[in-house]
């Protein structure tokens, strides 16, 4: 049987991958989806579909990779809130 020192320490790597992985999805989320969203609103949405000149396609796309920034944050902010909210095991002490 393995002693609670061990125990510690098996449950903050693993706490620690759930964390590590939280943390690169998110900031691989903040490099692709705000710049993907800006080119595709851009060109798709505003130019596109309402018919918009360069200026104001440029501004409005801005705006919505704005938005997307803060949903993401969000998400993340909501995440990492609620990720340790899970109770831990309590060990007997001898």
């Amino acid at each position: 049987m393995a002693d609670s020192g061990q125990l510690g320490r098996i449950t903050m790597t693993e706490s620690s991958g759930s964390v590590m992985r939280t943390m690169v999805v998110f900031s691989i989320a903040m490099c692709i989806l705000p710049i993907s969203s800006y080119f595709i609103t851009k060109s798709f949405v505003f130019e596109g579909i309402f018919g918009m000149g360069h200026q104001n396609s440029y501004f409005y796309a801005a705006i919505s990779s704005i938005v997307v920034v803060h949903i993401i944050l969000g998400l993340f902010i909501y995440v990492a809130w609620t990720e340790d909210s899970k109770p831990m095991p309590q060990f007997k002490r001898d």
